[in-house]
């Protein structure tokens, strides 16, 4: 982490020495703030993440009249793992990050409330406590971990992927090593069906699952599909256990040298864009499930979700009792 950093500010150096740093601000001839901003994410570039994300840098470009040029940088070309990128976001060496939220309540507890397994029934109910002023009470917490949230973005519901055996109910998930994101939540919930949970930054995960040092893992089909997840792993289960939202982040190292009518317009972008990034990811999955399917995946259909919600209830109560029971049931009594 520390030589990338180096690396990078050492680019900084012979850039600032020849016209301004990647990601810097400056005053255009005209004396308007111009800026080239950088957005990290860990997803291939035909993941929703990105394919948003480049909606987004187009429409800021338009929007700022070439003023505020966002580059994407997808894939982990910035860091390999989520921690890592965070971590550059509040030193202020990315500007921008489009992630699950998962990894986030290391830095910031309060955002793991949503990561309960089965808190959300359906994308309805998810738009409705994200786009609510619960959703924005948690957006403006994350200001204490030096991250200005823009809006909630989508991952999707978290589904298991294996490569020993057909998993339908928790039982069959027993003794498996399960390759999770580093939370608390999702690990004790693996545990309480038995199965081994080994948490690992997302670019170490298909190395990881090839060599067979760990049996599967999970998440949802967007991210299963795009990292060809087929390829390593022969069996699909849609558990959906837990909704997994996504946040657009920009490093309050650097948010306050934007002016405000341009924030207000990186507000308004980011949170147009959440429609249509959630829509496009939704509008895809069952067709990718097809194809994954297609490519010699065995998909499990037929899921006993309410014995997947037995198995993980001790966690949930432990979990709703550390959030407040008054939170937890206000998300779960959002109509």
């Amino acid at each position: 982490m520390m030589k990338r950093i180096g690396v990078y500010c050492l680019a900084c150096f012979v850039l600032v020495a020849v016209g301004g740093c990647v990601g810097s601000g400056e005053k255009s001839d005209k004396g308007e703030f111009k800026a080239q901003l950088r957005l990290a994410s860990l997803t291939p570039m035909s993941h929703t993440y990105n394919q948003g994300a480049n909606r987004f840098a187009e429409l800021v470009k338009e929007r700022s009249n070439g003023r505020i040029q966002v580059t994407v940088y997808p894939d982990g070309q910035l860091g390999k793992g989520e921690r890592e990128l965070l971590e550059a976001v509040q030193q202020g060496t990315i500007d921008i990050y489009v992630g699950s939220t998962g990894p986030i309540g290391g830095f910031n507890p309060s955002i793991g409330v949503l990561d309960i397994p089965f808190m959300f029934n359906d994308y309805k109910h998810v738009d409705k406590v994200l786009d609510g002023p619960i959703g924005q009470q948690l957006l403006d917490d994350l200001e204490k971990s030096q991250f200005k949230a823009l809006a909630f973005w989508e991952n999707g519901f978290r589904n298991l992927t294996n490569s020993k055996r057909p998993v339908r109910i928790p039982a069959d998930a027993r003794g498996l090593k399960i390759r999770t994101m580093e939370n608390k939540v999702h690990m004790a919930a693996w545990e309480a069906v038995g199965a081994n949970p080994v948490p690992m930054a997302w670019g170490e995960v298909y190395g990881a699952l090839q060599q067979k040092v760990i049996d599967g893992q999970e998440n949802p089909i967007a991210v299963i599909y795009s990292a060809k997840i087929n390829e390593v792993q022969k069996y699909l289960s849609l558990t959906q256990h837990v909704y997994s939202p996504a946040v657009l982040i920009v490093s309050l190292k650097r948010w306050p040298s934007i002016p405000k009518s341009d924030q207000e317009m990186l507000f308004k972008t980011a949170r147009e864009v959440a429609q249509v990034q959630r829509k496009m990811g939704r509008d895809m999955e069952d067709k990718q499930i097809a194809e994954l399917a297609g490519r010699g995946m065995k998909v499990e259909k037929n899921i006993d979700k309410a014995a997947w919600r037995r198995a993980m209830q001790p966690v949930i109560t432990k979990v709703a009792e550390q959030y407040g029971k008054e939170k937890v049931n206000a998300i779960l009594g959002t109509q």
